[in-house]
């Protein structure tokens, strides 16, 4: 545990001491994609392999399952395949990866999941991911304005009919899946829109994600043009497409107050699932709101190992697969590091705010350096996230006094709140 600054708690020094209860996110072609996204905080990464990402080959793909299920303690396993867009790896790679899931499990349960574009999918890939048990993580914005303002192919044409073509693919096959709805500028002011949209397309289990980055310039760029800036960057701005934070707040208000009146218990908003998870004392299911982090490893394409896909930096990077194992990466000193900074960089503000058992600072990746140089700095979404726990904070006491009572939090009858 050498090199792990600042205070630690018991859980912390369990969990990052010795167990390796971790799941794994793979990065099968890396950044490349079919797709030029804004907003997309994945596409620079190229940059760090010299412009080349080729499908992960057959013997690094099983050094990174068969290494995976002898480092990972946990009775059932979670590989999560992520991009880029990772069915351009194909399906012939996934059918391999799946026979050596089953080779190297012990027999334990292994749950993929797959966050898609949605522009490949077709009848042929939603059989194939139902047959086998895959959760489809479905990349949607909202309605076909909302969606297509940032989401284009590398030619500049909107993506909304291939992905409501996918998207119907999925629904036909009788395919698991949830949508991933990025809030971005182009939703501002549009959450319960973009909710009803959603219900009406098919989707019962939704993750609201907001966009929010920074950008600077490239020093050898006399083009002027960008890349996302890590939050420790100074210089950098805010990038055209990025929500306002209190206009996030809102957003997630307005989907709130059109879900609580009657769709609780019927479609799954997983940031509402994470507040009521906090407002029980119970561990969220979503990583920004937990204490700290660390709990997900990220392999790119080439084997080289990060604590998190936000950080795919030359100074986070862990190892590589080839070198070291998946296990000793889980248990470094870096990972642990890596972990508790996100509590113990917290500014005093937020020490002092009555929603931090809920927020827990948010993703790192938001507290982005101020003009000031600050070195602890806020969450640029603070705003926005005052906002909503303060709106959604009655609803939530009463859904928590309902579950001690042994009764479902759907049971609640808004008449009872102030």
């Amino acid at each position: 545990m050498g090199g792990v600054g600042g205070t630690i708690t018991l859980s912390e020094a369990s969990r990052f001491g010795h167990s390796t209860a971790f799941s794994l996110m793979l990065k099968p072609v890396g950044s490349r994609c079919n797709l030029r996204c804004s907003y997309c905080y994945y596409l620079d990464k190229a940059s760090l392999y010299g412009g080349r990402e080729p499908v992960m080959d057959a013997r690094l793909l099983e050094k990174c399952i068969s290494g995976f299920c002898a480092s990972c303690d946990l009775p059932e396993l979670t590989v999560e395949w992520h991009g880029g867009e990772p069915l351009l790896a194909g399906m012939e790679f996934f059918r391999r990866a799946l026979d050596l899931e089953r080779k190297y499990s012990g027999g334990r349960p292994v749950h993929n999941t797959v966050q898609t574009n949605g522009t490949l999918l077709d009848g042929e890939w939603a059989a194939f991911f139902r047959d086998n048990g895959f959760l489809v993580g479905l990349s949607l914005d909202g309605p076909e304005d909302v969606h297509d303002r940032f989401r284009r192919t590398a030619g500049g044409v909107g993506t909304f009919g291939k992905v409501m073509h996918g998207l119907e693919a999925l629904l036909r096959a009788g395919t698991e899946f949830n949508t991933l709805t990025t809030v971005s500028k182009a939703g501002e002011g549009r959450g319960a829109e973009v909710y009803r949209f959603l219900k009406a397309a098919g989707s019962r289990y939704m993750q609201f994600m907001p966009v929010y980055e920074h950008i600077i310039q490239m020093s050898h760029s006399s083009s002027g043009a960008s890349c996302i800036a890590p939050p420790s960057a100074e210089k950098s701005v805010p990038a055209p497409w990025s929500v306002a934070p209190e206009a996030f707040g809102r957003y997630m208000c307005d989907i709130f107050d059109s879900w609580v009146c009657g769709d609780v218990g019927q479609y799954f908003v997983l940031t509402f699932d994470a507040a009521l998870s906090s407002w029980c004392g119970v561990q969220p299911g979503i990583c920004s709101f937990c204490e700290s982090c660390g709990g997900n490893l990220t392999v790119e394409h080439n084997g080289d190992i990060y604590p998190c896909d936000h950080f795919v930096y030359p100074q986070w990077r862990l190892g590589n697969i080839r070198d070291i194992s998946l296990r000793d990466a889980a248990t470094s000193g870096r990972l642990a590091s890596f972990g508790v900074s996100k509590r113990n960089s917290l500014p005093p503000v937020c020490l002092r705010c009555e929603w931090m058992p809920a927020c827990c600072g948010g993703c790192p990746k938001h507290r982005v350096v101020s003009s000031s140089g600050d070195s602890r700095p806020l969450n640029a979404l603070c705003s926005g996230y005052r906002l909503f726990y303060s709106h959604i904070a009655p609803v939530m006491d009463k859904m928590k006094a309902l579950l001690s009572e042994g009764r479902a939090p759907s049971e609640l009858n808004l008449s009872d709140i102030q």
